[in-house]
């Protein structure tokens, strides 16, 4: 006989701890992805389902307990899906902990986790954390067969597909299933009803200029996986291969228009890993949406690549409300972006950020800091670089051997220092520990990513630009923000000789 409840999906909450103070206020709170996707998969299987996002509820590891134990679920799985490409790790922070809660107050409790981070390291996961079973894979198949085996006297975990289970004082490790292909179908996620949209709200920055238009908020996909190899990324550690699925078009401004009619919802994310790339996919899609009566209401933003963005199109994505294109250009140094599988010239980047900008959308400039091939020169160029560019917005980035990448099988190969914790992989956590190179040690690293972030966004030029494009509350805001300065433990002195804690307010500059 059925619980009232088959499946209980957890969104690990932990911001505090990924992002230190900056989680209050600046962060994005996005709709987890996975989670809706799983729980579209699951209902249309005949299921009961219902998703705990504990982040939007900010709920700590023992509230989330309590809710699980309320709702007594046959399988409570919790999700390890980052909300930037390769974050996943970092949420490894929130889901041990409410994993070691959820199993604190009832052992007997059935748990799955999953995730990028789970589907990299599987057997690893499963040894050090409080669950029962772990998937090794993107999800929705492995779930639906562990509830159908969990309705067996005899459960017959060895025909899991990607399950990872514990026996006979081992962990044993299923081959993982198929990818699903028709994701219109099957990975629809049409199941706003189930997350509390009141909870959701964008980065600061996408709002600039109207600061106040945070919320409501959604996030939406419009394909899955990326066809490049990055050395830093982890993005297809679930998929397994570097595939790139896309739902249809219409589909895609269907739930857009959904949204907007019954929730309000202007503004939007879409979290494909890299959506300006096909370009009958990205034409299907804002040719749709520049159609709609609302289109000027809309505020998009999404990732591209400098050599995937075709000038002649930037019209139609203006058009379709995209007002802002992250772009990937990582490193002031071709040399450096040729190490990281990342080859484009610099007077190409220059031209296409003018581009972009030039037809009305802003660009967020996204730059990384101690790649392999890094030294102190070749990061100078880097911030160098960013100022040139003078972005609407930039993220400055530390390089990680994030689980699932090449970097990271890299860096065991290699031996080189990994964090200790999987807050270490956070790029705003106090304990943050980024790779060194050959020639740059971690700790220099991280200075210069700390140092660089204060120079760009304390810098004239860039605050008056802001102050003509989104005006003076807009400046005031990134001023504001500017006051903040992480903590980080690998840059700390050691403690005076009275044991006192050393003074942490200052950072080294850089020259600008």
């Amino acid at each position: 006989m059925r619980s009232a409840l088959d499946l209980l999906l957890i969104h690990p909450g932990g911001r505090e701890l990924i992002y230190q103070n900056l989680g209050a206020e600046l962060s994005a709170i996005e709709p987890p992805l996975w989670c809706r996707l799983i729980a579209g998969y699951i209902l249309d299987r005949g299921y009961s389902v219902e998703i705990l996002d504990s982040e939007a509820g900010n709920m700590n590891p023992e509230r989330v307990a309590r809710e699980v134990s309320e709702r007594r679920p046959r399988l409570a799985a919790v999700v390890v899906y980052g909300h930037q490409p390769s974050a996943s790790t970092q949420q490894m922070v929130g889901a041990a902990a409410a994993l070691r809660a959820i199993k604190a107050l009832n052992p007997e409790q059935k748990v799955i986790v999953l995730g990028g981070h789970v589907a990299a390291l599987p057997e690893r996961t499963l040894r050090e954390e409080a669950a029962d079973f772990a998937c090794n894979s993107e999800g929705p198949v492995t779930v639906h067969q562990l509830l159908e085996a969990l309705e067996c006297t005899a459960p017959a975990f060895d025909k899991v597909a990607g399950l990872v289970w514990r026996e006979d004082g081992g962990v044993r490790q299923n081959p993982a299933p198929p990818l699903i292909h028709d994701l219109d179908r099957d990975l629809h996620g049409s199941v706003w009803h189930l997350l509390p949209m009141e909870g959701y709200r964008a980065h600061n920055w996408q709002c600039f200029g109207n600061l106040g238009s945070r919320r409501p908020y959604a996030s939406i996909y419009t394909s899955l996986g990326c066809p490049y190899q990055c050395t830093f990324c982890c993005i297809n550690a679930p998929f397994g291969a570097n595939r790139y699925r896309m739902r249809k078009p219409e589909q895609v401004v269907a739930e857009i228009d959904h949204l907007y009619r019954t929730c309000g919802v202007k503004t939007f994310k879409i979290v494909d890993e890299m959506f300006v790339l096909n370009d009958r996919h990205v034409t299907g899609i804002c040719e749709r949406l520049a159609a709609q009566p609302y289109a000027s209401e809309l505020n998009l933003w999404a990732y591209a690549r400098v050599d995937t963005v075709r000038p002649e199109r930037l019209a139609l994505l203006r058009a379709a409300g995209i007002r802002w294109l992250a772009l990937g250009i990582e490193s002031g140094s071709e040399h450096v972006r040729d190490g990281a599988e990342k080859s484009l010239d610099t007077a190409d980047i220059v031209h296409i950020v003018g581009a972009i900008q030039a037809a009305g959308i802003h660009v967020i400039g996204n730059f990384i800091f101690g790649l392999p091939d890094d030294d102190r020169a070749s990061m100078q160029q880097t911030l160098d670089l960013a100022l040139q560019l003078n972005c609407e917005f930039a993220n400055f980035y530390s390089a990680m051997a994030y689980p699932g990448s090449p970097l990271y099988a890299a860096a065991l190969h290699k031996g080189w220092e990994l964090p200790d914790r999987w807050s270490g992989y956070s790029q705003h956590s106090y304990d943050c520990r980024p790779l060194p190179t050959e020639k740059v040690s971690a700790a220099e690293v991280l200075r210069f990513r700390d140092a660089a972030f204060h120079a760009y966004f304390e810098n004239p030029a860039y605050l008056n630009m802001v102050s003509r494009k989104f005006g003076s509350e807009t400046r005031l805001h990134i001023a504001e923000m500017t006051r903040t300065r992480l903590r980080r433990a690998l840059l700390e002195p050691p403690a005076g000789p009275a044991g006192e804690p050393a003074n942490t307010d200052k950072l080294s500059t850089v020259a600008t």
